[in-house]
């Protein structure tokens, strides 16, 4: 049931402007797992009529309020003019969706711009953390103005969620922020069986993913097929470089773009999905590894411990001689199968978005006490 004092539905707005491309995969352009993670949970909060869920994205030319999966869709900046303009644009977004609650999530301007809209029109201001440098300090030290600002806005925030209980400890010493704790969701329809015959390796070419690890990896295990899916933001000459550097290995495969209806062909045959970056929160492409039933090699990224605790892979603690050594221990005598099966165990018991959306509606149904008609 919806609060006693209301008698119409929670109004929930999505703000992450990169997810267009996400709800349709037919725009081919750069999302992140930010995106991933706040697609799938506007549009299971979609289907509960005690809900009505929208969402601010970027401009890439679509109509303006189209409804995709229940959630309707507001355009706000366009990429192509200049941050006083996208400002602009957003603020009108976001009094065009007319919410009662603003979730946003990845630290930038736009989470002060969104915390200050909500103070004005007294509405209320959610925030979910993204990255552990958002709650180590890390992103507070290097940027001193926007670093600032995004500190005030979570602690206006009437709820801050994060992704892992490591990330709310250090919220919590290094902001004064308590948070909930809430794993991201993903829908989990039963894995295709298909032959194993890849090494994976799925992001972004940001510098703490340091995806050229992966390029020593292959070369370092000729005999291995490798699969590289590496989106950009900016098509500058590191990417280019790293475009060069993956020509050179004849048993690697460079992918610059996946369409998000199609990714999960790629996990399904993959032998062994590896992740080389330094930091991260929690990984979309964890989850979307176990739920296709795929075991987990990690440089460092190992929320809470949970690739060794439940079985999923392997983590090398941030030491680059591991990498290969470990990659090696996984492929023989077919080890990857078990800690593919493991992490199909774990996904089904941790990360499914009809769970996580009830944890999430519980919050928003207290919230809803402070709202009025």
């Amino acid at each position: 049931m919806t609060p006693a004092n209301l008698n119409r539905p929670i109004r929930i707005c999505y703000i992450a402007p990169k997810t267009y491309p996400v709800f349709n995969p037919d725009v081919g352009d750069y999302f992140g797992g930010a995106n991933v993670d706040l697609y799938y949970l506007s549009t299971e909060m979609a289907r509960d009529e005690r809900f009505e869920s929208s969402f601010v994205v970027a401009d890439y030319g679509q109509a303006d309020g189209e409804v995709i999966e229940g959630v309707k869709l507001f355009k706000a900046l366009d990429f192509r003019k200049g941050a006083f303009i996208g400002m602009v644009q957003t603020w009108r977004a976001l009094k065009r969706a007319d919410a009662d609650i603003y979730l946003m999530k990845c630290a930038s301007a736009g989470v002060p711009l969104t915390a200050l809209f909500c103070r004005m029109h007294s509405r209320i201001f959610a925030y979910r953390t993204a990255h552990r440098f958002e709650c180590d300090g890390t992103y507070l030290r290097e940027n001193f103005l926007l670093g600032r600002a995004f500190a005030w806005s979570l602690r206006k925030a009437k709820v801050v969620f994060s992704q892992n209980q490591t990330d709310a400890v250090n919220l919590s010493a290094t902001l004064g922020v308590s948070s909930i704790v809430i794993p991201n969701g993903h829908r989990l329809p039963a894995p295709e069986q298909k032959p194993r015959d890849t090494i994976l390796w799925v992001g972004r070419d940001a510098d703490f993913k340091k995806p050229e690890r992966f390029l020593e990896m292959a070369k370092a295990i000729p005999n291995e097929q490798f699969i590289m899916v590496c989106q950009t933001l900016d098509k500058g000459p590191a990417y280019r470089n790293l475009i060069a550097e993956a020509g050179k290995i004849t048993n690697l495969q460079f992918i610059r773009h996946v369409p998000f209806n199609q990714i999960d062909a790629y996990f399904q045959r993959a032998k062994v999905f590896v992740n080389t970056s330094d930091a991260e929160g929690f990984p979309n492409t964890f989850i979307q590894a176990c739920k296709a039933g795929t075991g987990i090699l990690s440089f460092n990224v190992n929320p809470d411990g949970f690739l060794e605790k439940y079985g999923c892979g392997l983590c090398c603690n941030g030491d680059p001689a591991r990498l290969t050594y470990n990659l090696r221990l996984m492929l023989e005598n077919n080890r990857f199968a078990e800690y593919g099966s493991s992490a199909r165990k774990y996904v089904e018991i941790t990360h499914d978005i009809t769970r996580i959306a009830k944890e999430y509606k519980a919050v928003f149904l207290r919230m809803g006490t402070f709202l009025k008609e």
